[in-house]
């Protein structure tokens, strides 16, 4: 029981992360277009892809790297969203 409260709070703890990650590459991005709302749900999804990406070139982030890894996956999900969702 102890090892899943812990995985919930992991997860818990990464969605709070990608979301300010997508808050801060609003900013990067230049992008008051949207709603606050769309780009903190972006950031989320941004996270996870910027460390997927990470992972397939081999590299484990974490702590402060982890962070900048969330915010470049998530001005890269953000680009695209602006670029092909109009």
């Amino acid at each position: 029981m102890i090892k899943e409260d812990n995985i919930m709070i992991t997860l818990l703890i990464k969605l709070a992360l990608g979301a300010l990650a997508g808050y801060a590459a609003t900013y990067l991005m230049d992008g008051k277009k949207k709603a606050i709302w769309v780009y903190l749900v972006l950031g989320i999804v941004g996270a996870f892809v910027g460390h997927f990406i990470a992972g397939l070139i081999g590299l484990s982030a974490r702590g402060i790297a982890g962070f900048l890894v969330s915010v470049a996956g998530s001005c890269l999900v953000i680009w695209f969203a602006n670029k092909f969702l109009k």
